[in-house]
């Protein structure tokens, strides 16, 4: 063999997109001179499978299965993905919530092999010139943060990759779509986390977060660069702290096919799980009386989700937000507080309404007396506060209704605003519950974005839609509420790709209807499904 040849072997078994391990056979190692770099034996995806589970039993702990799981995506795709669908329930806390919070955390720890992009301040003049990567021409999907707010732990700048990592590698499970197809991008712009700063093993920028004007102007270039290298290009904005994320999304949802996961993925999960649950519950949404606690990103995302839902059962805007009461971390929000967001504004209570309400030495109102004079039927939790929902809270609410739906959405599970066993015992069984992380209890549903995400992003692809639209995510709402079984208020995690494709096809159906999709596109089901990559060799 001549050098050429023997780099290119090397550089197949590198590629983690070509690399098949000890599946490669025997033509093809003839084919590509492999012979002596890999072992005799020709094996096979499922024996590959069987020995990456065997060392995943053998690992003390979730975090190092995580580490086992990125090294082997770094290596091969193919296997990773195969062994991702083959059993989503056991892979999912592994790849995503909650594992995948300690891999941003100790993300510099682990760090081996480059994947995804950093667009970093510094080289802010080169982010054109990043993108132009001929090895990028067929990316479909980005999932983009700047690691501000990383699930409930807050800002952990560049160790932030890890979630659009994470998220793509669901877009891949569920979705199908293929991974040379998705990009992970990190806008390191430093981070006001000292301990991440002064980590000699900190893989970004050492510097404290860029701010104002010229922060926006960064994402101004990155988006730019963006719509011009990959036209129709869906991104996803992710993990993006609350004062910025809904202006990002606004500014830039109508130029380019983009969404805030965090808004308006939670906010159609939850709604979609709501729905479900009332189903049980026999009330209508009209007539529920629904508690968020923490009004940030998440919680209004929620809030303006479920005002389009109740203006779709017939009351006006004024009596939807009736319907919504906002706890924050400086008690219930009163239209007389200073510095609300604009999205925590629409759900400010008159404060006459509340003016013989008891309240703290502070003057707020907390979630106690919140919830003893509200009486809500609906507790949502996107607060990140570990153990808000205290017994007194749940007993106080579970007085006044019969079957309490109760939401601790927060993640991972040590920022959960409540246990789902102290739920049901402190609600003497008659809480329908709901969590945001996997706490491995098989009648409490696991309300993750899984479920809406890839399906929304399918669908908006599969109908090459020009933006995506609000009643689109409320389709894919609906559609999700219509899923649950007989014991859980949604789908099995085993059936998470026939859910994103059933959503897929509501949502492209949506674009359509939403005058936003492509001319004369096919959206029926059987053309989506056979858009749909399956990892084999």
């Amino acid at each position: 063999m001549s050098p050429a040849a023997h780099a290119a072997a090397r550089a197949l078994l590198a590629d983690p997109l070509t690399n098949k391990g000890t599946a490669f056979t025997e033509a093809e190692r003839d084919q590509w001179g492999l012979h002596g770099l890999l072992p005799p034996h020709v094996g096979t995806l499922d024996s590959q499978i069987e020995r990456r589970q065997r060392a995943l039993a053998g690992m003390p702990d979730d975090f190092h299965r995580y580490s086992f799981l990125r090294e082997l995506q770094d290596s091969n795709e193919i296997l990773f993905h195969a062994m991702v669908q083959r059993d989503l329930p056991a892979m999912l806390p592994l790849v995503y919530t909650p594992t995948v919070g300690e891999g941003c955390e100790r993300f510099s720890d682990i760090w081996r092999r480059p994947r995804g992009l950093f667009l970093s301040w510094p080289n802010r003049q080169r982010i054109a010139e990043i993108l132009a990567d001929p090895a990028l021409d067929r990316v479909k999907v980005i999932v983009v943060s700047d690691g501000e707010r990383i699930l409930g732990l807050g800002d952990q700048g560049a160790g932030g990759m890890g979630i659009p990592i994470g998220k793509l590698a669901l877009y891949t499970a569920c979705a199908g779509i293929h991974p040379s197809e998705v990009l992970p991008i990190l806008l390191d712009v430093g981070t006001d986390n000292a301990a991440r700063r002064e980590d000699p093993l900190y893989v970004g920028w050492r510097h404290p977060r860029i701010r104002g004007a010229e922060y926006d102007a960064f994402v101004e270039d990155f988006v730019s660069a963006v719509a011009d290298r990959f036209p129709g290009v869906l991104l996803q904005w992710e993990d993006f702290a609350g004062h910025n994320a809904y202006r990002l999304l606004e500014r830039y949802r109508d130029r380019l096919l983009s969404f805030n996961d965090d808004i308006q993925g939670t906010a159609a999960t939850a709604v979609g799980t709501l729905l479900s649950a009332i189903g049980r519950t026999g009330a209508p949404l009209a007539d529920q009386r629904i508690l968020l606690f923490g009004a940030g990103a998440a919680g209004c995302g929620i809030a303006d989700m479920l005002v389009q839902a109740l203006q779709a059962d017939g009351l006006t805007v004024e009596q939807a937000r009736a319907r919504i009461w906002a706890v924050d971390r400086d008690g219930l929000i009163l239209s007389d507080m200073d510095d609300l967001s604009t999205g925590q504004r629409a759900y400010a209570r008159d404060p006459a309404e509340v003016e013989h309400w008891t309240r703290t030495a502070h003057g707020a109102i907390d979630l106690f007396d919140a919830v003893a004079n509200i009486h809500p039927t609906v507790l949502i939790g996107a607060s990140g506060q570990h153990g808000a929902f205290s017994e007194a809270v749940v007993r106080t609410m579970a007085q006044s209704v019969e079957s309490p739906v109760i939401f601790p959405l927060s993640n991972p599970v040590s920022r959960a605003e409540a246990h789902p066993t102290d739920l049901a015992r402190w609600s003497a069984g008659r809480a329908v519950i709901g969590t945001g992380s996997p706490f491995g209890i098989a009648q409490v549903t696991q309300v993750n974005n899984v479920y809406i995400f890839p399906g929304v992003g399918l669908g908006a692809l599969a109908a090459q839609a020009r933006t995506i639209t609000d009643a689109m995510f409320m389709a894919a709402a609906r559609a999700l509420g219509a899923m649950g079984g007989d014991a859980t208020l949604l789908p099995p995690i085993e059936r998470l790709r026939d859910v994103a494709l059933d959503i897929a096809v509501v949502v492209a159906a949506q674009a359509v209807a939403d005058g936003v999709a492509a001319p004369d596109v096919a959206i029926d089901r059987d053309t989506i499904a056979a858009q749909m990559w399956q990892p084999a060799y």
